[in-house]
């Protein structure tokens, strides 16, 4: 790669890693909002996991529609459809609010991940695709640092914008039904301010990538039009990697997306208390970003997988047979050491695909629908025992395969 390439790719990149950015924010108001919602509309564990369900289900409906779009519109026309329907979907948490209904929220929902999905899958492959092929799987780890980012910075302002204090759940059972319904409202309606703030950023993003010449990566492989889904399969470390990413996927959902109701069942402490454990969860999977990014410079990517997988699964069974604030100590190390999975499967899963690429891509996106799956798995686990440590037994299966796919899943082998 020549000194001018090198310098004409470094603004994409920017621009690119911002969109890292603006994803992991939303996803990670979803741990505010799981409680929020279970409290406002008297849910079961199971029934709050249906947020989790909504969101990413839409990776599997919309990630071979994104990969089409790339192909048809080019990566920057798609980035700005998956900024727009981002911005749509925030901006219906209003009428949501509005109506105090838990099945539009979780509509809105569904929308802002349509728009999430379309840019993951243009956004992954082509922080990739901007330099050095053999440092693409630190390059995708450096971008998704700014994902830890914002993961870290989520959790601690929708706490303080969405929480509201002084109306527990004995509080609210306390109230006569029509005093109750207000509080609700009024609870209902502190998620307006956080999503229209950022439909309003998102809008104005999208006009700037509208205003910045991106170049066009599809002519690095043209002939991916030929591609198909089960050509694509052929390639046996893609397969793994798509279903390693399912599981991680999903495993990190129940460990992010259930902290706060794992936190305050565990340790008995309360919701806000709660919020900060979680924001040193998302500060320790920041950390674990940039580190991992660096051990990546004297440990193959696949080898510090499989080790970090190990240990994720250990902490994991320690969150289950502890008690107290053992258990968040175990939670918060876990965010640490899944930091890089996801970055590093998916940079191992499209590893020399050549003109299959664009598909494997879109296939490894898809898996993402595990975080739909997993919770769930995991909540009715909890109410079935009445115990939601019980539930981590989900992630520690997941981890489990994650340190099968870096320690032989991930090996290359020739189509036969």
């Amino acid at each position: 790669m020549t000194m001018q390439k090198a310098k004409t790719d470094i603004i994409p990149f920017v621009l690119i890693t911002c969109l890292f950015f603006l994803w992991g924010f939303a996803n990670n108001l979803v741990p505010i909002l799981i409680p929020h919602l279970k409290k406002s509309f008297t849910l079961t564990t199971t029934q709050s996991t249906l947020v989790d369900s909504s969101v990413y289900i839409a990776y599997f409906f919309m990630a071979l529609p994104a990969g089409l779009i790339m192909k048809k519109f080019g990566y920057k026309m798609g980035i700005i459809i998956g900024l727009l329907l981002f911005a749509m979907g925030a901006f219906l948490f209003v009428p949501a609010a509005n109506n105090q209904s838990y099945v539009y929220f979780l509509f809105a929902s569904f929308v802002i991940a349509c728009g999430l999905t379309i840019l993951e899958t243009a956004a992954n492959p082509y922080a990739s695709a901007l330099g050095d092929p053999a440092s693409s799987t630190q390059r995708l780890n450096l971008a998704q640092s700014f994902n830890g980012l914002a993961a870290f910075l989520a959790p601690l302002i929708g706490a303080k914008v969405i929480f509201t204090k002084g109306n527990s759940v004995d509080t609210l059972n306390a109230m006569s039904a029509s005093v109750r319904q207000a509080a609700l409202a009024s609870e209902a309606n502190t998620v307006k301010t956080p999503y229209t703030l950022l439909a309003v950023v998102l809008l104005i993003i999208a006009f700037l990538f509208y205003l910045v010449k991106l170049p066009d990566i599809r002519s690095k492989n043209t002939a991916s039009n030929k591609a198909t889904v089960l050509g694509t399969f052929n390639h046996r470390h893609l397969r793994w990697a798509v279903i390693t990413q399912f599981f991680y996927v999903g495993a990190q959902v129940c460990v992010l997306s259930l902290f706060i109701l794992f936190a305050t069942e565990s340790a008995g402490i309360n919701q806000f208390e709660a919020a900060k454990f979680l924001s040193f969860g998302t500060l320790a999977f920041l950390i674990g970003r940039f580190t991992g990014t660096f051990f990546m410079n004297y440990i193959t990517p696949n080898k510090l997988l499989t080790a970090y997988g190990i240990i994720a699964a250990s902490l994991c069974f320690v969150a289950m047979i502890t008690h107290g604030m053992v258990t968040i100590y175990a939670l918060i190390c876990i965010c640490f050491f899944m930091s890089i999975m996801f970055p590093t499967i998916f940079s191992l899963g499209i590893k020399q695909l050549g003109t299959d690429t664009e598909m494997g891509s879109s296939l490894i996106i898809m898996a993402i629908a595990g975080g739909a799956v997993l919770p769930r798995i995991f909540g009715i686990i909890s109410d079935a025992t009445g115990n939601i440590q019980m539930g981590y037994i989900v992630p520690l299966i997941a981890f489990l395969v994650v340190t099968y796919f870096g320690w032989k899943g991930s090996i290359v082998k020739e189509i036969s």
